[in-house]
């Protein structure tokens, strides 16, 4: 059967309009890039744990922190690791200048370090928390041969230039 000429013209202006297909390995490629990007970033800085009962105190220091044990300090709780160890009333309360709770836990965990003078240890502690307690938390670390001791704190915007 002919076609019409009116029937050919139709069917060339179709395949003129037709939108390409869409290439794949192209937008794969993006997106492969995109994520390898996403990954190494990452990795390069190390992020502290939050806490939504801790407010810690600014500092303008551009020293990262390493990655280490983390006692957070809040204004209810003493936690190692995430886990409550200790509440702080109970250590205001208390005569000892440690804490036996917090000792125990932390030779607990420094079994499985080879150098024992060189045990690393980050205290997060909330802004209005009571210095008897921040330095009971400090003799129980240095009891337990923790003598690499770092302070957390919020890092200020430094001035441009």
């Amino acid at each position: 059967m002919k076609m019409s000429r009116r029937a050919k013209r139709m069917e060339r202006s179709h395949k003129r309009n037709q939108t390409p297909p869409l290439n794949l390995v192209s937008l794969m490629d993006i997106f492969t890039i995109l994520v390898f990007f996403l990954l190494v970033s990452s990795s390069n800085s190390y992020q502290l744990p939050a806490t939504k009962d801790l407010k810690l105190p600014t500092s303008s220091s551009s020293n990262v922190p390493e990655e280490t044990l983390i006692i957070a300090i809040t204004r209810d709780d003493i936690l190692l690791s995430g886990v409550r160890v200790e509440t702080v009333t109970n250590v205001l309360a208390g005569e000892e200048l440690s804490i036996p709770s917090l000792k125990s836990q932390l030779q607990l965990m420094g079994v499985n370090q080879k150098d024992a003078a060189n045990r690393k240890i980050t205290i997060m502690s909330d802004e209005n928390v009571s210095y008897a307690v921040i330095r009971k938390v400090l003799t129980t670390c240095q009891e337990s041969k923790y003598t690499r001791i770092a302070f957390a704190a919020l890092q200020k915007d430094l001035p441009p230039g």
